[in-house]
């Protein structure tokens, strides 16, 4: 089992008490596994994908990720987790500007303190495997929506993380172009790296071996019903 959520809940403070976000969450993955958790706007799908990429804790509950319990990390500890166990996708691609894609890619690496010899190395290897090899020193307005996602991937994917964790991953791209970013997880997915995508597109989330539902901070293995 890589992750194991059991009874989260997540609150946040208002003038008057506590607003529930994640309501008892109780989720299971497997290590290679590829799962899709939909849900709309509102739905607290953003305040879990905090929750599983260690970006925020539980108020209650208990998450295990890869063998660790997470409630008992430091900010350190978790920094770390974040920078060796996961590799994070977005919607808004989050590259810096002024770089170019392989010193974009490389970035994980430096804060791992990696050398600058080996950071550019294993860049270059996962702007390859993404099919950029020919926009290894492109800068991200030289680049389409579709190849700045590719980009994205490949920093996601440079650490060699566990899990790759994805909010919305083709959000920001038109049809042909999100196609293609899903090929690409399915290609990374078969070589065994677990694949949890966050998205409200039911067209986006059939890609998966595997669907949960979230609404009302409740999520589901169904529509409409709760996870038994």
């Amino acid at each position: 089992m890589l992750l194991e959520m059991t009874d989260i809940c997540k609150d946040y403070p208002l003038d008057k008490g506590t607003v529930r976000i994640l309501n008892n969450i109780n989720l299971n993955v497997d290590e290679g596994e590829y799962v899709a958790i939909m849900g709309p706007s509102g739905s607290g799908k953003s305040t879990l994908m905090n929750q599983i990429g260690c970006l925020d804790t539980p108020t209650s509950g208990k998450y295990i990720l890869n063998g660790k319990d997470i409630a008992g990390q430091n900010e350190n500890q978790l920094a770390e987790i974040r920078n060796t166990t996961i590799g994070f996708i977005f919607q808004g691609f989050y590259l810096l500007p002024k770089l170019n894609a392989v010193d974009n890619v490389a970035l994980p690496l430096l804060y791992a303190n990696v050398s600058k010899k080996e950071r550019t190395e294993r860049a270059i290897e996962a702007l390859k495997s993404v099919g950029l090899e020919e926009r290894l020193y492109y800068r991200p307005n030289q680049l389409s929506g579709g190849q700045q996602q590719r980009v994205a991937i490949a920093r996601a994917m440079v650490t060699k993380p566990k899990l790759l964790l994805a909010d919305e991953p083709t959000g920001a791209l038109d049809t042909t172009s999100g196609e293609q970013i899903m090929e690409l997880f399915k290609k990374l997915n078969d070589k065994g790296t677990t694949v949890i995508m966050i998205t409200h597109e039911q067209s986006i989330a059939d890609h998966a071996e595997k669907i949960y539902y979230i609404r009302d901070g409740i999520l589901s293995d169904r529509k409409g019903g709760e996870t038994n």
